[in-house]
């Protein structure tokens, strides 16, 4: 399998620099899906870090007293016990924006000075574009002397409230506020990726590059960072312990790195123009796409996002789109609402258009008919390429947020029929595979292994499509007789009346949809 074919090349990442590696060879990636896994796993690893150990991570929200495990540890507690016990420990969190406009900016500052008070530093960091946030959700553990021990994790699993559910959804007992609709304890459906190997090194070097970025980590402006100062907050980083040599060769995945940083000013040093490997590796991928794009995704907005999919269904007539979404935005409200609804509308809209038979969108529940809130980021094209990371399709992250995501290829071949669904001599790859199999599995309440008709990309449509339907007809029927197997139902969208659009449209585009774009690449069309 050419890998080139499939990988960002280093000219087409377009970043000189940063010192990033192209891809990295020789890696061991294992998909942690739902938040209790991750968490789980996390305290395990970090409460075998002895002094001298490295923890380094970025976040997007953090709550101090999130915790691991139903008898804890809290987030707090487990990072500032490394601290004491002399690992070093730093943190980048995005500053965010106030709490009375639902944010998290005291829940981020509060984790910040747990941790800073046991020995580490964890910094609120706001280097972002006007109305934008900082999105990359990574954790990188370093065994100075000891690399074969080194890990990372990497995905869409906040270290926050709400985020630790199982696969029964019935969510976090410690949770956020959200749309009505979700209940007291919103369900929550998300995935991260444990890696080890070189790519660790790849994302150590991604935390250091912004820990060392010499902006100003307040971008606010001057009323905020003289309160930060009244407050004591920390706004300098501190020097870093040497960088380690890259992990050893331990597995068979080749990863590429992929990340948005936004163009703005002033510019960062590791990314003078911005970056949008993230939606470069994407587009490549699906203009590869055969037979099947599988993904899971909180929002799937954007024109331009769509039309990348919509451009591969009419070139590709044996291409098929199965996608999961959440059944409803995460919030409520007149003038909240309508700007989350038309985004989605719009996208599935025009991906219907191109070929209406071949793109297929489902939400999930619970077994009590509870939505359950999409909030992984996962592409499996043709069970050869795959991605998991923070990023969403949409233009937002493609070019405004920062993001990160972590692209697999597999040098092991799945030797299942199909074996090249695709048709094109790459053949399917054991990773990918099994990761939408794992993924559908539970959406269809299937056992392990109970799969044969989830292989073929023509069968899996059907599989998915009757049982979707089956649960859809129940609840329609009055649920009379045993809830048909399965947790999928298909989405329904429905188009804003005109004088909503007038506003909602303009919002979603300006507001919560951005272009990060430098005015040149906007003006070319070009990512």
């Amino acid at each position: 399998m050419p890998v080139q074919d499939w990988f960002l090349s280093g000219a087409e990442r377009d970043n000189p620099d940063s010192d990033l590696p192209v891809w990295t060879e020789g890696n061991l990636a294992e998909p942690l899906v739902h938040g209790a896994a991750y968490f789980d796993r996390l305290a395990t690893e970090v409460e075998a870090l002895e002094e001298g150990d490295h923890v380094f991570f970025t976040d997007w929200r953090g709550d101090p007293d999130e915790r691991l495990r139903d008898g804890g540890p809290t987030i707090a507690e487990l990072l500032a016990g490394a601290a004491r016990r002399g690992v070093v420990v730093k943190g980048l969190i995005w500053r965010s924006h106030l709490d009375r406009f639902a944010y998290s900016e005291e829940e981020n500052r509060n984790l910040g000075e747990e941790v800073s008070e046991a020995g580490g530093e964890v910094l609120l960091d706001h280097r972002v574009r006007r109305g934008g946030s900082h999105h990359q959700k990574i954790v990188v553990l370093r065994h100075p002397g000891r690399p074969e021990r080194d890990i990372a994790f990497a995905g869409g699993i906040d270290l926050c409230h709400s985020r630790r559910d199982d696969s029964d959804h019935r969510g976090d007992p410690q949770a956020v506020r959200m749309a009505k609709a979700y209940g007291e304890h919103p369900p929550w459906h998300d995935v991260q990726l444990a890696l080890r190997g070189p790519v660790v090194g790849a994302l150590d070097l991604t935390f250091r590059e912004r820990w060392t970025d010499p902006a100003p980590l307040d971008q606010y402006g001057p009323i905020s960072t003289v309160r930060d100062r009244l407050r004591g907050a920390d706004l300098h980083a501190d020097r870093l312990p040497p960088r380690p040599p890259d992990p050893p060769p331990c597995g068979p995945h080749r990863i590429q790195v992929l990340r948005t940083y936004p163009a703005m000013r002033p510019a960062y040093q590791f990314a003078r123009l911005g970056e949008q490997t993230v939606a470069r590796g994407y587009t490549k991928a699906i203009k590869r796409a055969r037979r099947l794009v599988y993904l899971e995704d909180q929002y799937l907005w954007s024109r331009e996002v769509a039309k990348l999919f919509a451009d591969a269904l009419r070139d590709n007539p044996d291409l098929h789109l199965i996608a999961v979404v959440p059944r409803h935005p995460d919030v409520d409200g007149r003038l909240a609402l309508p700007p989350n609804q038309v985004g989605r509308e719009q996208a599935i809209a025009l991906c219907r258009a191109a070929a209406a038979d071949r793109v297929h969108v489902y939400d999930v529940e619970n077994h009590a008919g509870t939505p359950v809130y999409v909030h992984a980021k996962v592409c499996v094209v043709d069970d050869v390429w795959c991605s998991v990371g923070s990023d969403n399709f949409n233009r937002r992250s493609w070019t405004h947020d920062s993001e990160l995501s972590c692209a697999v290829l597999d040098d092991t071949p799945d030797e299942r029929e199909p074996r090249d669904p695709a048709g094109l001599g790459d053949g399917a790859r054991r990773f990918p595979r099994d990761l939408r199999l794992a993924l559908l599995r539970e959406h269809l309440d299937r056992a392990p292994g109970d799969d044969g008709d989830l292989l073929d990309p023509a069968s899996v449509v059907d599989a998915v499509e009757a049982a979707a339907n089956a649960l859809r007809d129940w609840h329609a029927g009055g649920r009379q007789g045993p809830r048909p197997p399965g947790r999928l139902v298909p989405h329904e969208t429905s188009r804003l009346p005109w004088y909503q659009r007038l506003w909602a449209v303009p919002a979603y585009r300006l507001v919560y949809d951005p272009d990060g774009r430098a005015w040149r690449d906007r003006r070319a069309g070009n990512w």
